[in-house]
């Protein structure tokens, strides 16, 4: 995205700006917005003005993504200038991530009550400035006045680095796409049984052996996240807003660790060996503690997601073992389930210990946990008995469903390769009319939920265009679902489609459901685990 839109092509800006008086032509859709007349000159002589010292990272990010887009390196001063993008912190200017923006042909206004206003009132702007005119070197942007702010707090993408690792290059790009569309959390799924990918330095293993494979060759060569890629990508998703949880997959999917250290080994099945981290011994509890030390120190947003889900497909073992025998005993309890509980409860209680927020999958929702600290995932959409006791118990939730949210289905009937549910599949109208107050329960909990999340698996993943394919142009989406209380279908579409423009400007391998001879299909066939 960074060479992205150098130079707009001037037929698709004479379409847009013929379309231009009648929508605006923002994704997510904001909440008010009104045209008014003339345009804002973006040139050389125009100067990023900042009110608030506080504010410099969001200047030189405004600034940064100026240049990338225009080739014009805009100067950060504290005074106007000849035309202005003024950024401003005030509370009357929106709370929650909401904000303002007005474009005058004399200068732009963004304000917001916080910092992260101020980052979406850059996104709005930013894209409004795509769909600007080239005139004598100069942009002209048309003046829009806008007051807006998000239906959830909590705008995920998930994103499985495990069954195929794409490195940092990717994943900026895919961040820089988060912060185009508004989108504010990402959770990296870093940890399961194909591959380990996050270095911890005590247990270096992990990575030299655990890093070896993915969903598709066993035997690739091992790769992962140095712990100073880590920080360099964290500080990269910050300064768009964007947080990064970790998951640390536990008690199952942990085949990749246990190929490193199997005297953790759990146990697991025939289709899926070495599954388990084993919850009846106690060094386990203690490895497990000290990798997570590490893990906190690298993600600042104080939440850890600790997995939790389909232990179940690797643990008959579990009442074979010596030592989880005793833990039952001693404990008192009856049954793998209870034990998987204990052992979440257990792990739970470290990353609150390490001043963090727990968060696991809806498995998790029947332990006993901390309301105050936990965040349940929501995935399993045939199940919203899990969603009702989630709920019920105090949790916080985050709604991820199947359907419509995991963006690994097909999106198209015609499509061979990923998942259906019953004939169901995952298509951008499916991604785009999903209503949390339809599920049962939701409404009377409403103050819980803290939003939605798409999740992008990578079985059927063997390169970066892949990811392109099941991420566009469905996350933009996942973003209006995310953000807007008043939603149109057929008002997005229409506005969805000069966003194709930029993603091909990006040189993305995106679907285009009017011409799908444009990206064909491509990926590799895979089973599933549930």
């Amino acid at each position: 995205m960074k060479k992205m839109l150098l130079l707009v092509l001037a037929g698709v800006l004479a379409m847009y700006a013929a379309n231009a008086q009648e929508t605006c032509p923002l994704i997510p859709k904001p909440a008010q917005a009104k045209l008014s007349s003339g345009a804002f000159i973006l040139s050389k002589e125009t100067v990023i003005q900042l009110q608030g010292k506080s504010l410099y990272s969001q200047g030189k990010y405004l600034q940064q993504q100026l240049l990338n887009l225009y080739g014009a390196m805009l100067p950060i001063v504290t005074k106007p200038g000849k035309h202005t993008i003024l950024l401003r912190e005030d509370k009357n200017a929106g709370n929650g991530e909401g904000y303002t923006l007005n474009i005058s042909p004399g200068a732009v206004s963004i304000m917001a009550g916080d910092t992260a206003g101020i980052i979406n009132g850059i996104a709005s702007f930013i894209q409004l400035s795509v769909f600007g005119t080239f005139s004598d070197r100069q942009l002209m942007i048309s003046c829009w006045q806008i007051k807006d702010q998000p239906k959830y707090a909590w705008r995920g993408v998930l994103l499985d680095e495990s069954r195929f690792f794409f490195g940092k290059s990717k994943v900026k790009s895919v961040l820089d796409w988060m912060a185009f569309y508004k989108l504010n959390r990402f959770h990296w799924h870093l940890t399961d049984a194909p591959g380990w990918r996050i270095e911890i330095k005590q247990y270096p293993l992990l990575t030299t052996v655990g890093g070896i494979g993915n969903h598709n060759n066993s035997k690739a060569p091992a790769a992962f996240y140095t712990q100073e890629d880590i920080r360099e990508i964290v500080a990269y998703a910050a300064q768009r807003g964007i947080t990064v949880i970790p998951e640390i997959d536990m008690p199952g999917h942990a085949s990749a660790a246990n190929r490193a250290y199997p005297e953790f080994d759990g146990g697991g099945s025939e289709k899926f060996p070495q599954f388990t981290f084993n919850p009846g011994k106690e060094g386990t509890y203690q490895y497990l503690a000290n990798i997570l030390k590490e893990v906190r120190k690298l993600f600042p947003s104080g939440i850890i997601h600790l997995g939790g889900d389909e232990v179940t497909f690797g643990n008959a073992g579990w009442d074979r073992d010596p030592g989880v025998i005793n833990l039952k005993t001693k404990y008192g309890l009856t049954d793998r389930k209870q034990v998987e509980d204990y052992f979440i409860q257990r792990m739970a209680d470290t990353v609150i210990k390490l001043r963090s927020k727990v968060m696991a999958w809806d498995e998790a929702a029947s332990a006993s946990l901390s309301p105050a600290s936990t965040i349940i995932t929501w995935w399993r959409h045939d199940k919203p008995e899990t969603l009702n006791m989630a709920l019920d118990k105090g949790y916080k939730v985050v709604l991820c469903p199947r359907i419509p949210f995991y963006l690994d289905f097909v999106q198209d009937s015609s499509h061979k390769i990923g998942r259906r549910w019953a004939g169901k599949f995952n298509d951008l109208q499916t991604v785009y009319n999903f209503d949390a107050n339809s599920l049962p329960g939701v409404s009377a909990h409403a103050s819980q939920v803290l939003g939605v999340q798409a999740c992008v698996w990578t079985e059927t993943v063997q390169n970066p265009e892949r990811l392109d394919f099941l991420l566009f142009p469905r996350i933009a989406a996942v973003a209006e679902t995310a953000w807007s209380t008043d939603k149109d279908f057929t008002d997005f579409e229409k506005r969805l489609q000069g966003h194709l423009d930029f993603y091909d400007r990006d040189n993305l391998y995106y679907y285009d459901a009017r011409k799908p001879q444009r990206h064909k299909e491509s990926g590799v066939t895979s089973s599933y685990l549930d």
